[in-house]
């Protein structure tokens, strides 16, 4: 079940910076990348907590 929540999340992201990118190329961007680091960072916290993975 919370790899079917994962992979929803993931497209509803992704869903999300096409629609900015029809609009404006480099906000997209900067929302991708702003996305990337709190994925980034919400796996490490799940690490260092013992997480369910």
């Amino acid at each position: 079940m919370v790899r079917l929540v994962l992979v929803l999340e993931v497209l509803c992201t992704a869903a999300l910076l096409v629609g900015v990118a029809l609009m404006s190329v480099p906000a997209a961007l900067v929302l991708g990348g702003v996305l990337g680091v709190l994925a980034c960072e919400r796996a490490t916290a799940g690490r260092e907590r013992g997480g369910e993975r």
